[in-house]
């Protein structure tokens, strides 16, 4: 009997995605080439399962060329918002498409002029009406028995996101050699054997600004390059402190004017900082340690070089602080 169960379970799921076979149609088009015209980034949200479903599709996408992360719509509706750039384009996933949290998010990236792509089971639903494409993931029935634990459509909604990256991967010409430089080394442990020079984010992508900039200016810069923080430097570019997105919520919960205040009044002095010539191993511990995600990359004078950030070490969700 537990034998035929789990066969049956199987049956279901597997035709909960042969489904999706005919019901790919215009929307899946129009959704590759709002991606494809994307100068940013392809932001994925849900709730729940869907959420999980969500930040595996964007490991995938970013695996095979394609620029995406995970945004909670708890986190987003609460500060996390600002890190959303209207260039962007937002795969909202969610079955019913009535989950109040991820459509308040949606309605509000609507009227940012962010485009919308939707992936759900219910095209008729609140959540498709604001979507620019609706991709629909509809299964004839989950293999729960209740009916009530998302099994078939999780599964379903997965296919499609794999669906996605691969032609997107091959609409973009992505290569063997491109896969392998997203995996350099194959595993965690040869990716952490390169030196911090080889991974560090460099140049005009380096959030920074000097002492006396405005808070104004510093936040346009942190939001601008996008990794969670701004670097404050001195007039001979050693690192002086740190301002990251926590920072700033907390500024505003206090009313701070931003046009009046300095960089330099609000940052965290004398935040950690790694040598270039140290390994990745190295600035993983210092932020296993100290449990940062940011890391400022110094050279042998002691002036700014580069700036890390966890992810470009591991990628995301591979990572977990042991304390």
């Amino acid at each position: 009997m537990t034998i035929e169960h789990a066969k049956e379970v199987l049956k279901i799921e597997a035709e909960g995605i042969l489904a999706l076979v005919d019901q790919v149609g215009p929307d899946f088009d129009k959704a590759i080439e709002l991606i494809m015209a994307c100068p940013s980034r392809v932001i994925l949200a849900g709730i729940g399962k869907s959420g999980i479903i969500c930040q595996k599709i964007a490991a995938t996408l970013n695996s095979t060329g394609t620029a995406s992360f995970f945004l909670h719509p708890v986190e987003a509706m609460h500060g996390d918002l600002g890190i959303v750039d209207a260039r962007d384009v937002v795969l909202a996933i969610s079955y019913s498409g009535e989950t109040a949290e991820l459509n308040l998010l949606v309605n509000s990236l609507k009227n940012r002029a962010v485009s919308i792509i939707v992936m759900t089971g219910n095209p008729e639903s609140t959540l498709a009406k604001l979507a620019d494409a609706v991709l629909n993931v509809a299964v004839p029935k989950e293999a729960c028995p209740l009916g009530l634990a998302p099994t078939a459509s999780t599964t379903a909604a997965l296919a499609m996101g794999d669906a996605l990256a691969v032609v997107l991967l091959e609409r973009k010409q992505f290569k063997e050699c491109d896969f392998r430089r997203n995996h350099p080394g194959g595993s965690l442990g040869e990716r952490l054997k390169v030196n911090v020079s080889e991974v560090m984010i460099t140049g005009e992508h380096i959030p920074m600004v000097e002492k006396n900039t405005s808070l104004r200016q510093a936040v346009s810069i942190l939001n601008a390059k996008n990794l969670g923080a701004v670097l404050i430097v001195d007039e001979e570019q050693r690192v002086a402190g740190i301002i990251t997105d926590g920072d700033i919520r907390r500024m505003v919960a206090k009313e701070v004017n931003l046009d009046t205040q300095r960089a330099v009044d609000h940052m965290t002095p004398a935040p950690k900082t790694i040598s270039k010539k140290l390994l990745a191993a190295d600035a993983l511990s210092i932020m296993q340690e100290h449990e940062i995600t940011i890391l400022a990359i110094t050279d042998t004078q002691g002036h700014l070089a580069g700036i890390l950030h966890l992810h470009d070490l591991l990628g995301k969700g591979e990572f977990r602080f042991m304390v």
